[in-house]
């Protein structure tokens, strides 16, 4: 389990100057390499020593397996809310183990794969985020950034979920999942050895003497390739993780593992932005030779990028081989077991309705919407300082990896807190530390904009990146550890079409909406303020604003959550006792 840490590490290393230009990416491909040969052969000895010792593992509801009487290793069979039996030594190691890592030895080759292919997904978001960044600031200015989001980003979050709404009702889950992911990859080639080398003329020049209300939205059309490599980046923020993972573990995993399991995923998918960080930074240093170098470096990027998601794709094959098997064991409990009913096949216009209709869902959206505009409103603000900062393009991309390193790196520590919060406090002090915690962790920052004069100061305006600096890697870490896995347990209890199709809607228009509201709450700030930090103080009522609708809605999601768990467990239950009756009469 802690191969994959030591192999990231040398990579931070390599920013020497007079290394070879291929250095930085052979090295960066054998760590790649490395990472899915480890994906393969660490969950397969669990499988192999798994089976040898457990051959046929029944979990079932109060039906202890006939196979665990003879192994001595393990003292009882412990019951676990009622659903699923675990299995437990009676050691103080065994105990700490259970502890910080409560997996079990037969669960290790699903849960490693399951977290091999988050970390490839986040390894090609945090690359090409920082990428997009550099490409449109640096040519368009930050304040482009803000028009992108609303008249870019938004419209193309609602075109991707027609397309999805359209293509679940004709192709299988499987093949799903690679009609949803090749076009990105496809894309990112396509940008790196065609768009970005032909831009000269694929461009067309800024006209001349603009009036400088529309210098950015003009920059943006003429630098199109541009803004559709930020537009498709920012829509695999929200359709890799929270579409394309979170989509399968919530149909694999039942609820009994996946409240282990979700808080500890990311813990070593949360490696991939320190890996991503550092090669983000490393590339920086080589594209400083000029504009071709950095169209070199970016070629360099997209071969990781690929061959990351080579590695994603056979990820999800595995995944599916080792669930068909759990079902074949009987592993997964008698929760999984039941075949669930097939809902007929919505339109766009019914989701909609159906979406709208259901107060579940309905909260669930809210509280995407409020973290997409909470986590806009700060971010914007300290990365106007982080540009003031470091108006060199070469040593914003710098800080910018460095930065997505820290956020990886303290992740990784926070997630085992996290998940130890949503296992013995329950889902909802779990749902609650995010906006309780960002809200906190946001007033010094605040403070520190309001009351400092960071405008004219370098001093104070270093101070200030550095505070905003640790709210936004503290916020985000929280974010990972324990709101993602907190929402994504809230959609397992929902029917097939409501996962299916609700989440959809959820998780990448309800994000670009709370994005986009705070773009466009940011634009208004401008206009009445001159710029951003000067309206510091209206960002920071909408913040908390924003905190309070949060907090409402989580307490609300949280009665109807429960209520949907017990009545799952009392529909068993009586299942179970139905069957045990008939039984009987025979």
């Amino acid at each position: 389990r802690n191969t994959p840490s030591r192999t990231i590490w040398p990579l931070r290393t390599q920013t020497n100057l007079a290394m070879p230009r291929t250095s930085g990416a052979n090295g960066a491909l054998l760590l790649l390499a490395t990472l899915f040969l480890l994906q393969a052969a660490v969950p397969a000895y669990g499988l192999v020593r798994n089976d040898g010792a457990l051959p046929r593992v029944t979990l079932k509801n109060n039906k202890t397996p006939q196979t665990l009487s003879n192994l001595p290793a393990l003292k009882q069979v412990v019951k676990e809310d009622g659903a699923v039996q675990r299995l437990k030594g009676g050691s103080f190691l065994s105990g700490l183990k259970d502890t910080l890592f409560p997996v079990d030895t037969w669960e290790m080759p699903k849960f490693f794969s399951m977290s091999f292919m988050m970390f490839m997904i986040i390894y090609i978001y945090t690359t090409v985020r920082d990428t997009k960044d550099t490409l449109v600031v640096s040519t368009c200015g930050a304040e482009s950034i803000t028009f992108l989001k609303v008249y870019g980003v938004l419209p193309a979050a609602t075109m991707f979920m027609v397309y999805y709404s359209n293509i679940s009702n004709f192709f299988s889950k499987k093949a799903l999942f690679y009609v949803t992911a090749a076009p990105f990859i496809a894309f990112y080639i396509l940008f790196a050895w065609v768009l970005y080398p032909n831009r000269g003329w694929l461009h067309p020049p800024m006209p001349k003497d603009l009036d400088e209300r529309w210098q950015y939205p003009v920059s943006l059309l003429c630098n199109w390739s541009y803004s559709l490599f930020y537009v498709v980046s920012e829509l695999w923020g929200s359709v890799g993780v929270s579409v394309l993972f979170w989509q399968l573990a919530n149909d694999i995993i039942p609820v009994w593992q996946a409240k282990r399991f979700y808080p500890l995923f990311g813990q070593l998918a949360n490696i991939a932005p320190i890996c991503a960080g550092q090669t983000v930074a490393y590339f920086a240093h080589m594209s400083s030779e000029g504009d071709d170098s950095f169209g070199l470096a970016l070629q360099y990027t997209t071969m990781l990028i690929t061959a990351a998601g080579a590695c994603l794709f056979g990820l999800f094959h595995y995944i599916q081989i080792l669930d068909e098997r759990d079902e074949k064991l009987g592993r997964k409990g008698d929760e999984a077991a039941k075949p669930k009913k097939k809902k007929p096949k919505m339109g766009l216009v019914e989701s909609f309705k159906f979406l709208v209709q259901q107060k579940y869902l309905a909260y669930l959206c809210i509280l995407v919407v409020s973290y997409g505009l909470s986590i806009n409103l700060t971010e914007v603000i300290w990365k106007s300082m982080v540009k003031k900062a470091y108006t060199n393009k070469k040593d914003y991309q710098i800080f910018m990896g460095n930065y997505s390193s820290m956020v990886g790196a303290a992740t990784f520590v926070i997630i085992f807190f996290g998940s130890n919060i949503v296992k013995h406090l329950g889902w909802t002090v779990g749902a609650l530390t995010t906006p309780v915690l960002m809200g906190g962790l946001a007033a010094p920052f605040f403070a520190y904009v309001l009351f400092t004069d960071v405008s004219n100061n370098k001093k104070a305006l270093m101070n200030a990146v550095w505070v905003g600096c640790a709210q936004n890697v503290l916020s985000k870490s929280i974010k990972y550890a324990l709101f993602d896995p907190t929402k994504e347990m809230a959609y397992i209890p929902l029917d097939p079409e409501s996962k299916v199709k609700g989440k959809a809607a959820i998780d990448v228009l309800a994000a670009r909406i709370g994005k986009s509201g705070g773009a466009l709450v940011q634009q208004a700030i401008v206009i009445v303020f001159g710029n951003i930090i000067n309206g510091a103080g209206c960002v920071a009522a909408v913040f908390y604003v924003t905190m309070a609708g949060w907090i409402y809605s989580v307490f609300g999601l949280a009665r109807m959550f429960e209520a949907k768990i017990a009545e799952g467990k009392k529909a068993s239950d009586q299942e179970e006792k139905d069957a045990s009756d008939r039984r009987k009469n025979k």
